[in-house]
């Protein structure tokens, strides 16, 4: 699988990462729904003999149980995979999140989460969101030092933007910066892109597949209907009208792009969001190994100009279509 180096770091990620954010599993204000551990660390070991080189998880995701998951699941192998990880989000004993950038909290995560992954060492760590804005500037420097005790080897900035990223890095360098794209979330490209080429900074993307959106195994019913213990998705607004049906056909259009190169439609979302050469890695989300074997190959897929035309010409559409709404 290809490789491209994170910025100004010495990491070389695989164009593809693995996502952990369903393998929390329920009990928790943003829960994918009931995950299964035996099929959650079948997933990670099937990641790995794919040939990522890189897993993206987080202490709130399922306030633990993710890491601990990865942590299952890496014991004993001989070479362990780049661990990136985040702070910044705490749940309490009903699973309720909140954001706590406060220097003692984050000095007290990282070490939960060192525990919990079973490593000496993180080497991508997260500033999971920029709230509260006003502690930024507290969190990062709360990073920085424990980069200087070894606990933590590159400091990443996740959801920020542009003007949170110069401050945080007017303290210390931010080595990477991940944040959502698809075709469905281009915020991206408005400045975030550009100042991180300037910068030397590395850029992962979350979301790429759009929570499952483009992968076209949504039906409308489906959609309107997500399980209870679905917290996040039921929050997410491309999942409801009027959105959906607009989504939903934008997913129709892209079916025959994807067919004629006898692709996936989730393959056809990750290699769009990878034609961009400025992207290091996307993460891609994945509960069992057969989703993880099929989203992987997506990883060497270069779309032609014409196809990348015709998705542009059908993500046009989607854009003028909402504007009405």
């Amino acid at each position: 699988m290809k490789t491209r180096k994170l910025g100004w770091t010495d990491l070389d990620l695989t164009t593809v990462g693995l996502g952990t954010f369903a393998l929390g599993g329920v009990g928790w204000q943003a829960s994918w729904g009931p995950q299964s551990d035996d099929d959650s660390v079948a997933t990670i070991l099937r990641s790995l003999e794919e040939g990522i080189n890189w897993i993206d998880t987080a202490p709130i995701y399922g306030l633990g149980h993710a890491e601990e998951v990865v942590s299952r699941a890496l014991k004993g192998l001989s070479r362990k995979p780049i661990i990136s990880t985040k702070c910044g989000l705490a749940g309490d004993e009903q699973g309720k999140v909140s954001f706590v950038l406060k220097r003692d909290s984050i000095l007290a995560e990282v070490d939960g989460s060192l525990k919990r992954l079973g490593v000496d060492v993180i080497d991508l760590y997260h500033v999971h969101w920029p709230i509260p804005d006003e502690d930024i500037e507290e969190a990062w420097g709360a990073v920085a030092q424990l980069i200087k005790e070894g606990k933590v080897r590159y400091a990443a900035a996740s959801n920020f933007n542009v003007k949170q990223l110069k401050r945080v890095h007017a303290i210390h360098p931010v080595a990477a910066v991940q944040n959502p794209y698809s075709m469905l979330e281009r915020e991206l490209e408005d400045e975030v892109l550009d100042y991180c080429t300037r910068n030397n900074i590395g850029i992962v993307v979350w979301g790429p597949i759009a929570h499952g959106l483009l992968s076209g195994k949504f039906t409308r019913e489906r959609a309107l209907n997500l399980d209870r213990d679905d917290g996040f998705r039921r929050n997410v607004p491309h999942f409801k009208e009027p959105a959906l049906d607009i989504n939903l056909k934008l997913v129709k259009g892209l079916e025959p792009i994807a067919r004629r190169s006898g692709r996936s439609l989730a393959q056809l979302a990750i290699a769009w969001v990878l034609r961009h050469p400025a992207l290091t890695s996307a993460i891609v989300g994945a509960r069992k190994p057969a989703q993880i074997e099929e989203t992987a190959k997506a990883a060497d897929w270069e779309l032609s100009p014409e196809d990348i035309a015709e998705i542009e010409r059908l993500l046009s559409e989607r854009k003028e279509a909402l504007s009405l709404i």
